[in-house]
């Protein structure tokens, strides 16, 4: 469905809180309309950011420990994590410019 790789309990501690790059990860469910209106979205910004930013999907229902753990009590959120912390996020369908502005804050901060 996603052109975006899957995190998981399994990897999430290598691939997002390990990340030497900032990773935006995108926590959603397959039954939540938001968060399949928000997928392309995030694909384009994830596109327009390659090589600076790591995007990654998360399935909350598969993942429930991880989404507590993040206190992600709405669906679609989006986490920006940056050297192992949680520094900012999203919550619903947003347009691809509060994603892209997020992103941009962190950055220039870098």
């Amino acid at each position: 469905m996603s052109a975006l790789p899957d995190v998981s309990q399994a990897n999430f501690q290598r691939d997002v809180l390990s990340s030497d790059q900032p990773v935006l990860v995108d926590f959603w469910a397959p039954w939540c309309g938001p968060c399949r209106m928000l997928a392309p979205v995030v694909e384009k910004v994830a596109a327009a950011h390659a090589g600076r930013v790591k995007f990654m999907k998360l399935n909350t229902d598969e993942n429930p420990s991880i989404s507590g753990e993040y206190h992600v009590s709405g669906i679609p959120c989006l986490i920006l994590f940056k050297g192992g912390q949680a520094v900012d996020r999203v919550v619903g369908f947003v347009p691809e410019a509060n994603i892209t502005s997020m992103l941009q804050k962190h950055l220039a901060a870098a």
